[in-house]
């Protein structure tokens, strides 16, 4: 899938002000500075569509992205930038809980992970709350090219190991990089399936 048209729609500080849709939505969520709004950028081919900062955090609002007019691209809250340690209603943006276990469109979920880093309690945590949730979902390690195919496939497996301590079935994959473009494609193609269907 290429996509053509990527549109800015809305920021919404909350559900109900989020965009009456029947459009599928993909969110993309992950800690602060994990490459979000870059890895947007890339799979979007629009260099500024999403803001990327060194600021952590910069993302507050739930903002909406159409694709082609045919899907919804969501980029959610990173849950890194209020120094949150549990996900939970009170610590946790409201706003995006609510999206996630109320948005009817939500087709999936990309949970974006930094793979040069060790398992982060608040990844693991926050990965397990999804999959208890019953929300789809799939992970994306991000940052590939700073650290050697080795060194990558260790860390994917020390951090699959530690899901395995409360799964029983582990949940898919990506591999991305933003400078090499790696990934981009088996992303897209995964969203194009799941339109598809």
């Amino acid at each position: 899938m290429l996509i053509k048209s990527a549109v800015f729609k809305i920021s919404a500080p909350d559900l109900k002000h989020c965009p009456k849709s029947t459009l599928p939505e993909f969110a993309f969520i992950g800690r602060s500075n994990v490459g979000k709004s870059s890895l947007i950028n890339m799979l979007t081919n629009k260099k500024g569509l999403a803001k990327t900062s060194s600021t952590p955090g910069k993302t507050k609002l739930i903002n909406f992205f159409t694709m082609d007019d045919s899907w919804n691209l969501v980029d959610l809250p990173g849950y890194g930038y209020a120094k949150v340690a549990k996900i939970d209603k009170k610590e946790f943006n409201k706003a995006v809980i609510d999206y996630l276990q109320k948005r009817d469109n939500l087709t999936c979920v990309f949970v974006l992970i930094d793979c040069r880093r060790e398992p982060q309690p608040m990844d693991i945590e926050f990965v397990n709350w999804i999959g208890n949730s019953g929300i789809p979902f799939v992970l994306v390690f991000t940052k590939t090219d700073k650290i050697s195919p080795n060194q990558l496939k260790n860390n994917i497996e020390v951090f699959m190991d530690k899901l395995k301590e409360s799964w029983e079935e582990l949940p898919k994959y990506f591999s991305t990089s933003v400078s090499t473009k790696a990934g981009k494609e088996d992303l897209l193609n995964f969203i194009e399936k799941l339109i598809v269907k």
